[in-house]
Formats: C-alpha cells, sequence, structure tokens
C-alpha cells in the first residue's frame, strides 16, 4: 500500500507563500501523474496542478502563475508552492499520486491552508 504523507500548510497572510510537501513510500518517478487538488469548505474538490511522468506540468484555469508544482524524485517528495495568496485559496489540498495501468489513485491525508485577510 502506497502512503503519501503530507506536510506544510497551516496559517498563511494574504499576499504571503506556501509550500506543501508530499513524502511517498513509493518511487513517484513510478507513477504516471503527480498532482495536488483541493477543496474549500461546502465545495467540490479540484484541481490545483498536476505533473506527468515525462515531467510536463499541466494547472488548473487561472491557477498558473501563482502556484508551481515540482517533484524530487531522488527523495521522492512531490511540491506545490504558491504566492500571493488569497483568502479563495483557503481549502484542504491533497496530494495525489495515480498509475494509468490499472488505474488507481493513491492520496495523503490532507494539510489545510488558511488565508487571512
Amino acid at each position: 500500500q502506497v502512503q503519501l504523507v503530507e506536510s506544510g500548510g497551516g496559517l498563511v497572510q494574504a499576499g504571503g507563500f506556501l509550500k506543501l510537501s508530499c513524502a511517498s513510500s513509493r518511487r513517484i518517478a513510478s507513477f504516471n501523474f503527480v498532482g495536488w487538488y483541493r477543496q474549500a469548505a461546502g465545495k467540490e474538490r479540484e484541481m490545483v496542478a498536476r505533473m506527468t511522468d515525462g515531467g510536463r506540468r499541466e494547472y488548473a484555469d487561472n491557477k498558473e502563475g501563482r502556484f508551481t508544482i515540482s517533484k524530487d524524485n531522488g527523495r521522492n517528495i512531490i511540491y506545490l508552492n504558491g504566492r500571493n495568496l488569497k483568502p479563495e485559496d483557503t481549502a484542504v489540498y491533497y496530494c495525489y499520486a495515480a498509475d494509468v495501468s490499472p488505474s488507481r489513485t493513491f492520496w495523503g491525508q490532507g494539510a489545510q491552508v488558511t488565508v487571512s485577510s
């Protein structure tokens, strides 16, 4: 069973920075996709960013420019950096790692990020 353990988050002032880390128990280079979703209270989970095994980065609409996804294959860690955070970025952020065949998705436990105005 793959374990993804997130760290970082907490309380951030508007306009501030965010760094989330997600450590994997399995080699992240072996996954087809790794990425981040978030879920605000009362809203559906939405994608923030993902990265393919080939290194291509994909961002949800209006997320690119303020959020950056990266990974360290040697340390098996996935990162999400954010800047110029806004109160509407307040959410629980989840990392994930996915295989295409067979189709499997593994999730982190979630990290609360609260942006104060």
